[in-house]
């Protein structure tokens, strides 16, 4: 048995081969060939852009693959076949952050354009073309929309007078003097797989073990493990300095007088963190790292 799986080629490419790695599958990828070469001999890899996955999962040349809420969105806007695909796990990862982006209407700065109605007659350029329609048919105002193939931060005021554009900090958008008025949609990274696959029970138990991973190695990004020795008496000033995932662990030591307590927590609080454990008596602390936290 083999699970055709898709991933995404593109801006996400990096960052899942990264995510799968956390997760412990090793995934290859060759500027040669679009069939990237995995440790699992129960998966079967090809490279899809994002914008093409949800297609190539519905009509079942993949069993499952991996792409934005977006790109779902745009592929049902225009083909009708909401119900073909179906989510199975929501990774909130993207291409430079844990986080989820955005597409946003923006216009440029010293444009007079403060709502998606002021732009009754204008142009808009987008990659998220069908989404795009329907959010201004939505909204009751008629536009022209425009596939933009690249560089679309440029194009207004000049061949566009406002943008669809994704973003994550919005760095961009305003490094091109551009401004947004309006949130379409949130987006982030999604496994989603064919019922016709998922109708099979050997694929459907595949692809939650893999569900389970990846969102155990999300789950474990910036976090760290946390060990430390103290004396039972100074126990409770000690758990009192520690946030917890859930509840520290405490384990007996061959010493009775001493107890081990591990635990987990946040990366960036342990520089401040270390110092007052020793303050208040914890000895022997060591910081681990982690791939996967499964709750």
């Amino acid at each position: 048995m083999t699970l055709k799986l898709g991933i995404p080629k593109g801006s996400l490419q990096d960052a899942t081969v990264q995510l799968f790695a956390r997760a412990g599958f090793n995934i290859q990828v060759s500027s040669r060939s679009y069939f990237p070469t995995i440790d699992d001999p129960e998966i079967e890899c090809m490279l899809i852009r994002a914008q093409e996955m949800a297609r190539y999962v519905s009509d079942g040349v993949l069993d499952a693959g991996l792409t934005g809420l977006d790109w779902i969105a745009e592929h049902e806007a225009g083909d009708g076949t909401t119900g073909v695909i179906e989510p199975i796990a929501d990774l909130v990862y993207a291409k430079q952050s844990f986080g989820k982006v955005r597409w946003v209407l923006a216009v440029p700065e010293d444009s007079p354009y403060q709502t998606a109605k002021d732009l009754e007659g204008k142009t808009i350029a987008t990659e998220l073309v069908r989404a795009t329609r329907a959010y201004f048919a939505k909204q009751g105002v008629n536009v022209k929309t425009e596939f933009s193939w690249g560089a679309t931060e440029v194009k207004p005021p000049r061949l566009a007078d406002a943008i669809v554009e994704v973003t994550e900090t919005g760095s961009s958008l305003r490094a091109n003097r551009l401004r947004i008025i309006d949130t379409l949609m949130e987006s982030n990274t999604q496994l989603i797989a064919n019922k016709t696959a998922l109708a099979d029970g050997w694929k459907k138990s595949k692809l939650q073990n893999i569900a389970l991973l990846l969102n155990a190695a999300i789950a474990a990004q910036g976090r760290v493990g946390l060990m430390l020795n103290v004396e039972k008496a100074k126990l409770t000033s000690i758990l009192s300095l520690l946030p917890a995932l859930q509840r520290p662990t405490i384990s007996s030591l061959s010493d009775e007088a001493w107890v081990a307590v591990n635990t987990i927590i946040e990366e960036k609080t342990v520089r401040d963190l270390v110092p007052k454990l020793k303050a208040a008596g914890a000895q022997g602390i060591v910081e681990y790292p982690l791939n996967k936290i499964v709750l």
